[in-house]
């Protein structure tokens, strides 16, 4: 650009139209001059060439083309042209005063790097707004991608900025800062550790915003709000917010509910403790009787063996659920006896609901062990739960 410069600043001496000793009186009339062709430019490029393109790019039945050339990005070039304009023309004003001309030349260099950078900041905005608007890239952590890419453009324009402050190589500069290395990852720890987890975090695709994770460790249960270079936030399902570094979901164990809604089904895994002592045969009257209501299967009522309670009871809660219309009947569905404990056998009801949405699930869980806490005293078993005060001054007052 410096050679451009030249060659027009030799071309107008020989013309005649700009002299090498101008007078004040002259140079102002070339300011005006200057300042009206940047306003000329500015104008032509609002209301001719902006309008053009928006009308090129509704045309189009492609998406992309909205985007980047939106009013924001337009005007992102509208402020790269100004400095443009009066580097090019400030020779013409101020030719015979070198050393104020190097500072204008140089505050029109370092005003460049500036609206570059906010250009390529509205670009890579642009790009994260059509990632999010995208099917396959929307549920993509990429947040922290441009966020580094934006630390890395910003700390290069500065370098750069700086070598033409100093009137020194930008390289010699980066290499001074390379004896710094240490200094440097110690200051940017966090953002280059945020980088390198948040492309394993996409590429192993672990984490995505709106998963439900839960995270003991860092008081983390909700749905995770955001994902960026130094923070994933998750919005709590209290309504608080947890913040959790990106490299901490790497390099520590959390869990990820996605699977569940992606399936469409959330398990039911929970016992009920039957008191040991009402565990017993059951007569042939008795299996009779359950089968003629419909409890069990015929075939249990005619068995040769002694049957238990316990095991009709568990019969009975696994035709129960295969049978009831909120289960689906896809998943697994069993009702096993568990290690007894000191405070009885535990039989677990092992299942999954054809919904995700907690209310409706919590309504159905709720709802089948009502019917088994109600149906248990049917088949001679008493559900077991610890004496409390009122028991005690029961027994008291029978005595």
């Amino acid at each position: 650009m410096e050679h451009i410069n030249e060659e027009m600043m030799k071309l107008l001496v020989d013309t005649g139209l700009v002299e090498n000793d101008m007078t004040w009186a002259a140079r102002i009339a070339v300011i005006v001059a200057m300042l009206l062709i940047v306003f000329i430019v500015n104008v032509l490029f609002k209301h001719a060439i902006v309008p053009a393109v928006h009308r090129i790019t509704a045309s189009t039945k492609a998406t992309w083309d909205d985007y980047l050339f939106s009013k924001k990005m337009l005007r992102g070039f509208c402020r790269v042209i100004d400095p443009i304009v009066v580097y090019i023309l400030l020779p013409l004003a101020f030719n015979d005063m070198p050393q104020l001309l190097a500072v204008l030349m140089k505050v029109c260099e370092v005003y460049l790097i500036i609206v570059t950078l906010m250009l390529i900041n509205t670009f890579l905005n642009t790009l994260y707004q059509m990632s999010n608007e995208h099917e396959h890239l929307r549920n993509r952590p990429l947040k922290g991608v441009y966020q580094m890419i934006k630390l890395i453009s910003v700390s290069v324009g500065v370098i750069v900025a700086i070598a033409i402050l100093m009137d020194s190589d930008a390289t010699s500069i980066i290499a001074g800062l390379g004896a710094s290395a240490a200094v440097l990852m110690l200051i940017f720890k966090d953002s280059i550790l945020g980088l390198v987890a948040g492309v394993q975090l996409s590429a192993n695709d672990m984490l995505r915003p709106g998963d439900w994770i839960t995270m003991t460790k860092y008081g983390a249960n909700g749905v995770v709000e955001e994902v960026s270079l130094t923070i994933v936030k998750v919005r709590n399902f209290d309504k608080t917010v947890t913040t959790i570094p990106p490299y901490a979901l790497v390099s520590d164990s959390f869990q990820n509910w996605r699977g569940m809604w992606d399936t469409g089904a959330r398990r039911i895994m929970r016992s009920i403790y039957i008191d040991v002592s009402t565990v017993r045969f059951l007569s042939a009257d008795e299996l009779e009787n359950f089968a003629a209501e419909g409890l069990i299967d015929p075939s249990l009522a005619g068995s040769s063996r002694p049957v238990e309670n316990l095991k009709v009871y568990r019969h009975y809660l696994k035709n129960y659920l295969t049978n009831y219309p909120e289960i689906d009947q896809n998943q697994m569905i069993m009702v096993r006896q568990l290690q007894p404990t000191p405070e009885g056998v535990p039989v677990e009801l092992y299942c999954f609901t054809n919904t995700t949405v907690w209310p409706e699930y919590e309504r159905i869980q709720a709802d089948i062990f009502d019917h088994v806490l109600a149906i248990t005293p049917r088949f001679g078993l008493k559900v077991f739960q610890r004496i409390s005060s009122s028991d005690i001054s029961k027994e008291a007052l029978w005595k």
